[in-house]
């Protein structure tokens, strides 16, 4: 693995550069298997709170429920954080969602003219098409969590997509049309100071103080949702433990906790 530069060259100074913990130290890399997988292991080792790994290309990346995460070289920001945290299981849903916000208000910063959008529990969206995903895996001893690794893939400078993804899939390039070519080096540093900022207080508190933002970026708020396992309703919000309220045809409030979710499209009469 070699050290990798271009448009990452700057990514040490300007996470440096804006007084956040995490991302120290940074690796940069050209290739690697998955950065999560380089993070569980040196966490085993005993590197500290923040170490980060970047990679230009993975080719063992990996998203939620066994997924690969396509990514050409240079094209996207792949990367993993190590946190050392002494937490319960309950409070990942609520870390999940705080990486995934700090994502979402990144590329917004970014590209100011379209809606970008949360989609709990992990996705980021811009015009109903994926841009960005969040992968939180647990390193437990006994019952108690000793860390987390949070794995971040943001397609960047991707202008096509291959095969099914291309009905599926944006980049930071495709919704920001216009403004300045997006930095990658940029956003990991402004993801990063943004889950810096606000990790303690979301871990001693719940998602509280980030209601109104989430609120504001929730794709699934007011739309008809179906869980993996089946069960439908409508979604009406996200509450300070990170679940996913949905109303349920016979007026209960259920509160998802994790899975799958897909948006239900309303039935044609005579279909």
């Amino acid at each position: 693995m070699k050290a990798f530069t271009l448009d990452l060259e700057r990514a040490a100074h300007l996470v440096a550069e804006r007084g956040s913990r995490l991302g120290r130290p940074l690796v940069v890399l050209t290739e690697t298997a998955s950065t999560n997988d380089l993070a569980r292991r040196a966490a085993k080792e005993g590197a500290p709170h923040g170490a980060t790994w970047v990679a230009d290309q993975q080719t063992s990346g990996r998203g939620r429920h066994g997924r690969t995460w396509v990514s050409p070289p240079g094209e996207g920001l792949l990367f993993s954080v190590l946190l050392r945290l002494s937490c319960a299981p309950v409070q990942l849903p609520p870390l999940a969602l705080l990486c995934g916000l700090a994502v979402r208000d990144a590329v917004a910063h970014v590209a100011p003219c379209v809606p970008i959008a949360l989609k709990w529990p992990n996705d980021v969206m811009a015009g109903g098409r994926k841009l960005a995903g969040v992968l939180v895996e647990a390193i437990t001893v006994g019952s108690r969590i000793d860390a987390v690794v949070v794995g971040i893939g943001i397609n960047v400078h991707s202008r096509s997509f291959p095969g099914d993804l291309a009905a599926i899939a944006t980049s930071v390039a495709l919704v920001a049309s216009g403004e300045p070519p997006p930095d990658r080096a940029t956003l990991l540093a402004d993801v990063l100071a943004s889950i810096d900022r606000e990790l303690h207080v979301v871990l001693a508190r719940g998602l509280g103080l980030l209601h109104e933002r989430l609120r504001a970026a929730d794709l699934l708020r007011g739309q008809r949702v179906r869980s993996d396992s089946g069960d439908q309703g409508l979604a009406v919000g996200i509450d300070d433990q990170g679940r996913l309220l949905v109303r349920r045809d016979d007026g209960v409030v259920a509160g998802w906790v994790a899975g799958e979710v897909n948006l239900v499209r309303p039935s044609r009469i005579g279909s």
